[in-house]
């Protein structure tokens, strides 16, 4: 799906950065961020034009190619990843930072990935996630189809149990990323910090 997705000329969800990373990233420490789902890069690119170093993990090959041709574009390197969440071996206290932006995943697996990334980011690293909440069904602006996919406080307390939370909140915002994130919809957003 997602290779056929990003197969178009046009960026599926724009080339610019999604607003919460941009209104949280003096929160992000300097050092190594790991974007997950990916896609295109867009996150990924811009934060390397901020000077981090960033690596991008999807598991579309075309999404990746598209991510380092917006590198190139933009002069700044970014490291990609090909591999499916449920493969990739995150690591132990590896990372400064986290990105996860509408990273939206069957439940029994986000749950695994949200626990790996735990144990992946080294201590006072910081995980940002921005994901659309079930009450996104009725707005059909951007998202899964499937409610059990999407997010809410309640489901990220649970999964990130143990870090503290310096933001968790879900709220409606209009949202204009590329064609498939546009309009009106309801999303969590967290910042938290390990322990």
């Amino acid at each position: 799906m997602w290779d056929q997705r990003y197969s178009s000329e046009t960026y599926a969800y724009g080339t610019e950065p999604n607003d919460f990373l941009v209104s949280m990233f003096d929160k992000l420490p300097a050092g190594k961020i790991l974007c997950i789902g990916e896609g295109e890069g867009r996150n990924a690119v811009w934060m390397a034009r901020h000077g981090r170093d960033v690596t991008a993990v999807d598991s579309s090959e075309v999404g990746l190619a598209k991510a380092n041709k917006l590198a190139k574009a933009r002069g700044v390197n970014i490291t990609t990843v090909h591999k499916d969440l449920a493969d990739f071996d995150i690591g132990v206290e590896q990372w400064d930072a986290i990105v996860s932006i509408f990273c939206h995943l069957p439940p029994t697996l986000r749950a695994d990935v949200h626990q790996r990334c735990k144990i992946s980011l080294r201590q006072d690293g910081i995980l940002l996630l921005e994901a659309y909440t079930p009450l996104q069904l009725e707005y059909k602006t951007g998202g899964p189809p499937a409610a059990d996919m999407m997010m809410d406080v309640q489901t990220l307390s649970d999964e990130f149990r143990g870090m503290e939370f310096l933001h968790l909140q879900e709220h409606l915002r209009v949202i204009n990323e590329g064609q498939f994130h546009n309009g009106t919809g309801t999303v969590v957003q967290m910042l938290a910090r390990k322990l």
